[in-house]
């Protein structure tokens, strides 16, 4: 299996280079790279970090990772689980008092429009936030959150703050599959247990093992220099500079809030593929934990289609229209072969920022492609990633 993938490195890295000089200019820039279980197959840049300047795209730029980070969080949930210090069918109250105090909203009021609210016919578990089945949702994917945040000041999560965490459910937990803000409270879970906070916690079991320097919730003095430049794709296609950045996080928001490069994010797949240890050795993850963590934990629902309720962050977002998907902790796990090529059975996600990654163990390969894009599921950008994708496959097969 692996033989094969490093016997077809050349071919994997032609390929993918050729998708990636060919993304510019419908994306300003973009960083990418493939790996197996043991080394970088590619890695690779086009472009700039931001339209309009000189400042070339290189592969060592810094960029905000949006829900990428959500696997990390997934990381340090599991370790705690296999110390024995969580159990994930446990009431999550039990570790995080404020869990217990959410409740379900049921709609609005006709008269007021305020919100109406009941008591949820039982306990979050950890799992369920693994799982986004606990009923939290995001306002740009949700048309009740997103009246939540324009008719009652609900912040938004971007924010990083305490009170854009504190929304009501949309569902009693476990009805329903729904991508929302479920991870920011697991990573809420893990900082109650380990009483540290989420990044230092993230520093010491995954960051510093895998070598993972470039990697935190805070821009620092460092990594500013090497940051790309978000855009807004307009209505005509174009593209513009914005000065959108995250914000010093109040609360290190376990489901988005990394800054991070491709490089970094490569060690973290190479991780999962190499049934969780390091390259030199350390288990972050055991074995049986990392075929857990990677298997469907959805049961009876599916992973649907995200309406892209806010246009400027998000268009409608699908992979693979018609195809079943389901989810792990904590990734979309594809239920058929897709059509690029990666077989039934592995993994996949993404980052709001047009931030994209897959992982096939059966192949040995993982791949992430990088840009900083709103909206969401652009055209350019996911069909780059796509292309990219297939292109390994092909390469890899050919």
């Amino acid at each position: 299996m692996s033989t094969s993938v490093h016997d077809r490195t050349e071919a994997i890295a032609a390929a993918a280079d050729e998708v990636v000089q060919q993304a510019v200019p419908g994306v300003p820039g973009v960083v990418a790279g493939i790996t197996a279980h043991d080394r970088t197959l590619y890695l690779g840049s086009a472009g700039v970090r931001e339209l309009g300047t000189d400042q070339e795209m290189t592969t060592d730029t810094v960029f905000a990772i949006f829900s990428t980070t959500k696997a990390v969080t997934g990381v340090t949930v599991l370790q705690l689980v296999e110390e024995g210090r969580l159990d994930l069918d446990a009431p999550a109250s039990e570790y995080l008092p404020a869990l217990g105090e959410v409740q379900v909203l049921e709609g609005f009021d006709d008269a007021a429009g305020a919100p109406i609210l009941r008591a949820p016919k039982r306990p979050i578990t950890t799992k369920h936030l693994l799982l986004h089945t606990a009923g939290f949702g995001y306002d740009f994917f949700n048309e009740h959150y997103n009246r939540l945040a324009t008719e009652h000041g609900q912040p938004s999560i971007v924010t990083a703050s305490r009170r854009a965490l504190h929304t009501p459910l949309l569902f009693d937990p476990g009805d329903a599959w729904e991508y929302g803000s479920n991870i920011d409270w697991a990573g809420q879970v893990v900082e109650a247990i380990a009483g540290k906070r989420l990044g230092e916690v993230m520093q010491e079991r995954v960051f510093d093992p895998l070598g993972m320097a470039d990697t935190g919730f805070s821009l620092t003095d460092a990594l500013r220099p090497r940051r790309a430049t978000m855009h807004q794709r307009q209505d005509d296609g174009s593209l513009v500079a914005t000065d959108f950045e995250l914000p010093e996080p109040e609360i290190h928001m376990g489901g988005h809030g990394l800054w991070s490069t491709v490089p970094d994010y490569l060690r973290f797949l190479r991780m999962w593929l190499n049934d969780g240890a390091t390259e030199s050795g350390e288990q972050v993850l055991r074995p049986e934990t990392v075929e857990l963590a990677l298997t469907n934990q959805l049961g009876e629902h599916k992973v649907k289609m995200l309406p892209g309720v806010i246009p400027t962050l998000s268009n409608d977002a699908e992979f693979f229209p018609g195809l079943e998907k389901s989810w792990s902790y904590t990734f979309m796990v594809n239920d058929e072969d897709a059509p690029t090529g990666r077989p039934a059975g592995s993994v996949a996600w993404a980052g709001l920022a047009n931030l994209y990654y897959w992982m096939d163990r059966r192949n040995d390969v993982a791949g992430f492609w990088a840009t900083q894009i709103f909206p969401f599921a652009d055209g350019a950008s996911v069909g780059g990633y796509l292309d990219l994708e297939t292109a390994t496959y092909r390469a890899l097969h050919g």
